[in-house]
């Protein structure tokens, strides 16, 4: 009897979300229930590992129920953890830990409960938490012979280790709501991979192929939700100058983004990693363009939505102090709400990153604690006001 009380809460569950509830594309806006969905919000790459034990779970509901205060309505966070570390997802391929996974359905019940859609990054482009690297390692491990960490994109074995993942997170039924992460519209969208780059083909050919093959079978398991690549901007070949000194990195914000199943595009701001030590004056002029150009080619050339999805001030950067970060902050925000105002492709942006206070040893310099910092969370408040006002 307890198994035909179950099935039918599962049936009920799925009949009360809509598909009007998922956030949506049309033209370059996002959509939610029908209206207009402009966002401000944050990163938190931390949430699972602190959710999947129960003596730190309480700092991913602190920090949702503050950033619901300060009006965030979108968090970015990592649905990856590769062999590395103490509290692993995916201890080998498709070996998971319950207690970690537990973790994760833990963060998207609470993002629910206090009005906030997530954004869930499913590998690492770099080393922190396994990422590309630990996959290629998997499959030397079973006798491939590869000699480089960018076999990621094209090794078959490789491959199919990351669908089996992708797979394994998206039809995992959450074991607090009870609803399949493919049916539950409190996921904004599914991130491919965080900052992918690749040294050995910076022609973007690689990449572009393996973006292609995995947003068509994410989409072909999942078309409830939207879809982002993880990019952080970087132009390929034709459109090059616009980059940082002219770097090319393997990928193309225009080719990569054009694919049917990417639903909007996104970029990074990091001027203080990728110019020569600039001044503070030189790190807000190339923020401000950054943005505008992606937003300009994301409107006339892409005709998709567009994220500020990482943007940040190191307080280890020379001069650095929270005014400094809080003017900082504030020009983003104003590019990105001009360009929502006036009806540009910017949908919203999410600062790199929200902490919870005791958290220091995992810090990279760029950490926001609201109630420590009364000045910056007035700066995000103000911000989250103005973009919701569009909606």
């Amino acid at each position: 009897m307890w198994r035909k009380i179950l099935a039918l809460y599962f049936v009920l569950c799925l009949c009360v979300v809509g598909t009007s509830d998922f956030v949506k594309t049309k033209g370059t806006k996002f959509v939610k229930n029908e209206k207009a969905f402009y966002f401000n919000g944050f990163n938190a790459y931390w949430l699972m590992y602190m959710a999947s034990d129960n003596q730190t779970r309480h700092k991913v509901s602190n920090v949702f129920s503050r950033a619901s205060k300060y009006g965030m309505n979108v968090a970015r966070t990592w649905a990856f953890s590769d062999a590395a570390g103490d509290r692993p997802l995916q201890i080998s391929p498709g070996n998971y830990s319950q207690d970690v996974f537990k973790g994760l359905d833990f963060v998207v019940a609470e993002a629910k409960k206090f009005g906030i859609n997530v954004i869930l990054s499913l590998v690492n482009n770099w080393t922190q938490f396994g990422g590309k690297k630990q996959y290629v390692q998997w499959a030397i491990n079973q006798g491939r012979n590869l000699n480089s960490e960018d076999a990621f994109y094209s090794d078959p074995v490789v491959k199919g280790f990351y669908k089996n993942h992708i797979k394994a997170v998206v039809t995992r039924v959450n074991s607090i709501t009870g609803i399949a992460y493919k049916d539950d519209p409190t996921i904004f969208a599914w991130e491919l991979i965080n900052e992918p780059r690749s040294k050995s083909d910076l022609s973007g050919k690689d990449i572009q192929e393996w973006i292609t093959e995995m947003s068509a079978y994410l989409k072909s398991i999942d078309r409830n939700h939207l879809l982002e690549i993880g990019l952080e901007g970087f132009y390929g070949p034709n459109k090059k100058s616009v980059n940082p000194a002219g770097n090319l990195v393997g990928t193309d914000f225009i080719s990569n983004n054009h694919i049917a199943a990417v639903d909007f595009a996104t970029i990074h701001i990091y001027p203080d990693q990728w110019l020569n030590n600039p001044k503070e004056e030189v790190e807000t002029r190339f923020a401000r363009e950054w943005i505008d150009e992606h937003a300009k080619d994301s409107q006339s050339i892409l005709k998709k939505p567009l994220v500020v999805a990482e943007f940040a001030k190191s307080s280890k950067s020379e001069n650095y102090n929270v005014g400094v970060r809080d003017t900082y902050f504030r020009n983003i925000f104003e590019r990105v709400y001009s360009s929502a105002k006036r009806g540009g492709a910017c949908g919203g942006a999410l600062f790199w990153q929200l902490f919870h206070e005791g958290m220091d040893n995992m810090g990279d310099g760029y950490e926001v604690v609201l109630h420590q910092n009364p000045s910056t969370a007035d700066v995000i408040y103000r911000q989250s006001r103005r973009m919701s006002s569009l909606n």
